[in-house]
């Protein structure tokens, strides 16, 4: 199961989910490919360092991250992306248009799960079935009063206090979405 987030830079959100991911899938984060890109993103760059202190305080590892752009071949391959923002899902669906059915934005993906009834998920074997299910019932669940909602607020060259926010955004997304995930193990 290969996971990519994607954001701008590829320096603070995207980075940050797939290292917050890999921690909260633990012991099982071996059986998935968590990676990252940006939509503007410059290849090598370090992660931002606000960003870089959110990620170790919730458990991740930033000491390895470079940047990298989005291609159509990284979007492509994806069987799940969870971008920061509508538009990062947007340059995802206009690079491999076939992504369409699992893009979301990571909040947009946690709430359609959460959202679910149980019954909603009966039969699903692999993450990828929960991907598709998910892709297939999302419009199922009401969608937020303003859609900026399944957005996460870009902190480059913020406050610490903004980076901190958006990390426990992302971390508080993740949860349900690590743990769907460790369960299909």
């Amino acid at each position: 199961m290969r996971v990519l987030f994607v954001c701008s830079g590829n320096i603070c959100r995207s980075p940050l989910g797939a290292q917050v991911l890999t921690a909260r899938l633990g012991p099982d984060a071996h059986a998935f490919t968590v990676e990252s890109a940006g939509t503007i993103a410059d290849d090598g760059a370090a992660m931002d360092g606000a960003a870089a202190a959110q990620s170790a305080r919730l458990g991740g590892d930033p000491s390895t991250h470079r940047s990298r752009y989005l291609t159509e071949q990284i979007a492509a391959s994806a069987d799940l992306v969870l971008t920061a923002e509508r538009s990062h899902r947007a340059a995802v669906v206009s690079l491999a248009p076939r992504a369409a059915k699992r893009a979301f934005t990571i909040k947009q993906f946690a709430r359609v799960l959460d959202g679910l009834e149980p019954e909603d998920l009966s039969g699903i074997e692999t993450a990828q079935d929960l991907v598709e299910r998910v892709a297939r019932l999302r419009g199922t669940v009401p969608p937020p009063a303003d859609p900026a909602d399944d957005d996460v607020d870009d902190p480059y060259r913020r406050s610490d206090e903004t980076h901190e926010r958006v990390a426990d955004e992302i971390d508080a997304a993740l949860a349900p979405i690590a743990d769907a995930l460790r369960a299909l193990r």
